[in-house]
């Protein structure tokens, strides 16, 4: 079955830097190693082209390493199924792919969180992260007015990235409290690595305003935005710009880890000291198992990888490392919570589900995601719920309740090997978020 059929002794999904410091590790070791990413090169968003100002050096090495280790890569492939144990199915543009495995590392990566206020299905609203993916394809920033808002250190540094490409950056609107940040900053002083790298942002974003206790309210425009208003401290403010960049946290992918039956726990991959998931040889690396930054994710991938590999006492000279990359991503996880305001923005006719046409009003009231999805069809479109089911989550504290297959949308010809016999079936509608 399929156009490609492989066997691995360690099949990783996934090519963000989790992923590329599994396989190496694991490949480094003898063992037999493919990865697999959607995309069209390795690297994922932040090793990806014109990789991250602060760790090219690191993404250079990596890369570097994975090129000379006889790993077998598959670029643009996207992984939808399991039709049995020990098995995954991806497609490409033109074909299909049956990869084996005796152990498999999940380094899904995550995704950006959006929250619905008015306009923001406007063109040119778009994720702070994806802002900064589409200019490194090429998209031309130079002299646009731009707008970053939302929450965490990913702003700073999609704002230093635009800056440097000719971009307006207008202003920085951080929903975090001045207390949180100065705490942090404090706390900053413990990790000089980290500290060096704040003040270098600081230096390239002299001169734009960094406002805390702001966010986007709306945003205005007819064929696109041209402007934005903000709360600022409690008191409105409209900015002109061309585009607005907006991130709220990230979200793990984990459909497919749950999928294939791996438990998890307030959304995040449950994971035991060697990155094992609650389903033998089967190991999960990177912000899936907690949102932690490209530092827990490299040292959680070579876990993973030397532990797939059989090498479990080398993957343990690595628990220290790991356990100070937690302790900074506990922290970050405290001064970037997103405050209850925020839960106020949507207006009753603010879009939530795009996908769809989903109002606001028509959420309201509803019980839970599986009641908004019965009778609006919410989360039902072709996305599957990746931007709404989120931005729900954060509204009205829903949950999902099942991941089905197939994990993202193939082609018709593919679709007849999501048979399954019940057995399966009924075993793959258990997985769920608690």
């Amino acid at each position: 079955m399929g156009d490609v059929q492989r066997q691995f002794d360690v099949l990783v999904i996934g090519g963000g830097p989790a992923g590329v410091a599994a396989a190496v590790r694991a490949a480094e070791k003898g063992a037999r190693v493919g990865i697999v990413d959607d995309n069209l090169g390795l690297g994922g968003q932040i090793w990806r082209g014109e990789s991250a100002e602060h760790g090219a050096d690191e993404s250079t090495g990596w890369l570097g390493r994975l090129q000379t280790s006889g790993i077998t890569t598959f670029c643009g492939k996207r992984v939808f199924h399991q039709p049995r144990a020990g098995v995954l199915l991806g497609e490409g543009t033109e074909d299909l792919l049956e990869l084996g495995y005796q152990n498999l590392v999940l380094a899904t990566g995550a995704r950006e969180r959006f929250l619905p206020f008015p306009g923001w299905t406007l063109p040119n609203v778009m994720g702070a992260g994806g802002l900064q993916a589409m200019v490194k394809s090429g998209l031309p920033i130079r002299d646009k007015r731009v707008v970053v808002a939302g929450t965490g250190p990913l702003l700073l540094a999609v704002a230093a990235y635009l800056r440097k490409r000719g971009a307006q950056v207008s202003i920085i609107c951080e929903q975090a409290s001045w207390g949180s940040l100065a705490r942090f900053g404090v706390a900053l002083l413990a990790r000089p690595a980290k500290l060096l790298q704040g003040l270098q942002l600081k230096r390239e974003l002299a001169g734009i305003p960094l406002v805390a206790n702001s966010w986007v309210v709306a945003a205005h425009g007819d064929q696109t935005i041209n402007s934005v208003t903000i709360s600022r401290a409690g008191r409105s403010e409209t900015v002109s710009c061309d585009y607005l960049a907006c991130g709220f946290h990230l979200v793990p992918n984990v459909e497919l880890p749950v999928l294939l039956g791996c438990q998890t726990r307030h959304g995040y991959v449950q994971v035991d000291d060697f990155q094992q998931t609650t389903i033998p040889r089967v190991f999960c690396a990177g912000e899936p198992t907690g949102i932690g930054g490209i530092e827990k994710s490299v040292i959680e991938g070579q876990i993973a990888g030397l532990a797939a590999a059989g090498c479990t006492l080398e993957a343990r000279t690595l628990f220290d490392e790991r356990e100070k990359a937690r302790r900074f991503a506990r922290m970050l996880d405290r001064t970037f919570r997103l405050r209850c305001e925020l839960r106020s923005l949507p207006a009753t006719d603010t879009i939530v589900c795009r996908c769809e046409d989903v109002g606001y009003a028509r959420l309201q009231g509803r019980t839970s995601w599986r009641a908004a999805k019965l009778q609006t069809r919410c989360g039902m479109g072709p996305c599957q719920g990746r931007i709404c089911g989120p931005a729900t989550q954060f509204l009205f504290k829903w949950n999902p309740d099942s991941i089905r297959p197939p994990v993202f949308p193939v082609r018709v010809e593919n679709l007849g090997v999501l048979a399954v016999h019940p057995e399966q079936e009924r075993s793959v509608m258990t997985g769920g978020v608690e």
